[in-house]
């Protein structure tokens, strides 16, 4: 894994306009960052990504399983009991869903391990799948990567799959929807509405403030018909916490990302499974903070329920200190091993390895200059270049 710097194309920001990328650039400060990219030898990739992203979601899926049936489970993960039974139905009726992002610390040399799953409302899928993909022909037609460059990357082709898979099977209409003035949020629901196009499922948009509420208890659109099914750009631990929320298990919508994803997007699964897979080369120990630990010096202390790298407090075992302001100040908390990003010479990388329905599909990085990835990281593009 080396981090190259290179020309920017000239044309980069007309492109990505273009092509709707309107968010490139956050609060003034460029987010698609071109100046470099890093490159990986196909080993790397099939070997230290790949492979554990397919074994570590295996584990997530079986855990989910393990927490849906339990009580105890459900409780220690701070779920609002109002929501249980629908979530565990969701699980048992086997609803479907599309996507999710682990977040991976790898730097070339030794495993890739696991800092969190993102598993409910993952960000960075248009760039990932679609921009650096254009990135990647482009500057191989420019001479600036090889002809032998390629890309880890079938997110787009197993989105479109999955979508097709799923798609008999959903209620309709069909809605994707973000909160309206998220630039980001919008531009990924729109992408995702044009892969449902491309494999002829007919979908709706609808801005999250526009939903509303029948008189029975179902969830409408602005004509007042009732969603069949809803693609939500919005945490479902948020849904649960909003006015409309507890009529969720009883409105008959179905979601994408469903119910039971809501157990997949808690950090508490970081040391629920620590616990059932002790040692293994891709985990960090990991524990809730209100329990006895045996944690090593150097350690990051995380909420449960947090977003883009709000919130967090981390401590290395050589004494550097790090964190991060947010909104999640309240809730309980899990402590982690820390693995410190390594640093490059433009920061400090992070892998986002996607997983598209229960495969394994491609990665993105972001890059921030700090060990603590937030909302505001540079996404850099990568390239296989053996």
């Amino acid at each position: 894994m080396r981090r190259f710097v290179v020309e920017p194309r000239a044309d980069w920001k007309q492109t990505a306009e273009t092509y709707g990328f309107n968010f490139h650039t956050i609060r003034g400060e460029p987010y698609w960052d071109e100046t470099a990219y890093y490159a990986f030898s196909l080993a790397q990739i099939e070997r230290d990504i790949e492979a554990p992203t397919r074994e570590i979601h295996e584990m997530a899926m079986d855990l989910a399983g393990e927490i849906v049936r339990s009580e105890a489970l459900m409780q220690r993960l701070a779920i609002p009991r109002h929501y249980w039974d629908w979530i565990a139905d969701s699980w048992g009726r086997g609803q479907p869903h599309l996507y999710g992002r682990m977040d991976l610390a790898y730097d070339g040399t030794g495993p890739a391990k696991l800092f969190e799953l993102n598993y409910d409302t993952p960000t960075s899928l248009y760039e990932a799948a679609f921009y650096q993909w254009v990135w990647l022909e482009q500057q191989v037609e420019r001479g600036v990567l090889p002809k032998r460059a390629d890309q880890y990357n079938s997110i787009q082709e197993k989105l479109c799959e999955a979508l097709a898979t799923i798609a008999k099977s959903l209620p309709r209409p069909f809605y994707f929807s973000a909160v309206r003035e998220s630039a980001e949020d919008q531009g990924t629901v729109q992408y995702l509405r044009d892969c449902a196009h491309q494999v002829g499922i007919d979908a709706g948009l609808i801005a999250l403030e526009d939903i509303g509420l029948s008189t029975t208890g179902a969830f409408t659109d602005l004509d007042s018909i009732v969603i069949g099914t809803l693609f939500k750009l919005y945490p479902l631990e948020m849904m649960f916490e909003d006015e409309y929320g507890s009529h969720l298990p009883s409105s008959g919508i179905q979601l994408i990302e469903p119910a039971w994803k809501a157990v997949l997007s808690n950090k508490g699964v970081l040391p629920l499974l620590w616990e059932r897979h002790q040692g293994h080369p891709n985990l960090l120990p990991a524990f809730f903070e209100d329990a006895p630990t045996t944690l090593t010096p150097g350690w990051v202390r995380k909420p449960m329920l947090s977003r883009e790298g709000a919130n967090i407090e981390l401590l290395t075992t050589d004494g550097t200190a790090a964190c991060t302001d947010g909104p999640y100040r309240e809730g309980p908390r899990i402590l982690q091993a820390c693995h410190p990003l390594t640093r490059f010479d433009g920061g400090y990388p992070l892998i986002g390895s996607w997983v598209i329905g229960d495969l394994p599909a491609g990665m993105g990085i972001r890059e921030d200059r700090s060990l603590i990835t937030q909302d505001t990281s540079r996404f850099i593009p990568h390239a296989i270049v053996d």
